[in-house]
């Protein structure tokens, strides 16, 4: 099977920040930033979290009124997208450049904007870059989001709306037929049991990406809550999968506390997905 890149990765906001000491956690960008290269296109939540940290920080411990409305969410991802991508930097091997992709709903619903997103993801490997993508929440609109999903929705059907992080690897994985999609949770892979460790299932496989699929459908019924209010959870990210599994990309879920070559060459346990 032909793939057009290496990886694509993603990452949650909450495994980029130390919640109780309400800051952010150095040590994963660290252990990013050591292993990416262009062979990665790297899909980051963690604006709008580290925004609302940075405006507590200067404001005595405080945060905005209505913190969780989407007028403060907006606010919060404008303060927190520029240091988003200065840890990035930071962190990252000079050698190579780091681009940011702020997306939206729209790139992903129209062939001409999708087909201009993929030349720019596709390029930056040869020009020795690393893309950073993050959906834009400065300036989504929520009511006119909905209303330009319906009106997709009554126009195709089908829609993308890449509201979480997780559908938007999930897209980019398939704009860019990716070889592996990994995405770095809060947890070591699925489990049969949210709470309990030791139930992680290491494989889901089968002959063909139809059969992982139905697979995949039946272990939904173990996958409950989120780590965050908004966070759709486990059983989203399984449900975001199915489009990049039926083109042949295999997918690796595990907890953002291992390095990625671990994670990847299976060292650190995980649940990888694919076709035997």
């Amino acid at each position: 099977m032909q793939f057009d890149h290496e990886i694509v990765g993603k990452i949650g906001s909450m495994a980029l920040v130390r919640r109780d000491d309400h800051d952010i956690d150095y040590n994963v960008f660290s252990r990013l930033g050591a292993e990416l290269t262009p062979d990665f296109i790297w899909v980051s939540s963690g604006a709008v979290e580290i925004g609302r940290l940075d405006y507590r920080k200067h404001n005595d411990g405080r945060e905005l009124e209505g913190a969780d409305s989407e007028e403060a969410k907006a606010d919060y991802a404008a303060q927190g997208q520029s240091i988003l991508m200065e840890n990035y930097r930071r962190f990252t091997d000079p050698r190579y450049s780091i681009r940011q992709v702020l997306v939206e709903h729209t790139h992903f619903n129209d062939p001409e904007r999708r087909a201009h997103i993929r030349g720019i993801l596709m390029r930056a490997r040869s020009q020795r870059a690393i893309p950073i993508v993050n959906y834009n929440d400065t300036v989504s609109i929520e009511e006119v989001r909905k209303m330009e999903l319906m009106n997709l929705r009554q126009n195709s059907g089908k829609v993308v709306e890449c509201v979480d992080n997780d559908e938007t690897a999930a897209q980019i994985a398939l704009l860019v037929r990716a070889r592996i999609l990994l995405l770095l949770t809060s947890a070591p892979g699925i489990l049969r049991d949210a709470d309990d460790p030791s139930t992680l299932i290491p494989e889901v496989s089968g002959k063909n990406p139809e059969e992982i699929i139905d697979h995949l459908q039946f272990l939904e019924q173990y996958c409950s809550g989120s780590s965050r209010l908004g966070a759709n959870g486990m059983k989203a990210k399984l449900q975001f999968l199915h489009e990049p599994i039926l083109q042949g990309t295999t997918v690796i879920i595990g907890h953002s506390r291992y390095r990625l070559s671990q994670l990847l060459d299976g060292r650190a346990e995980r649940t990888i997905i694919r076709v035997r």
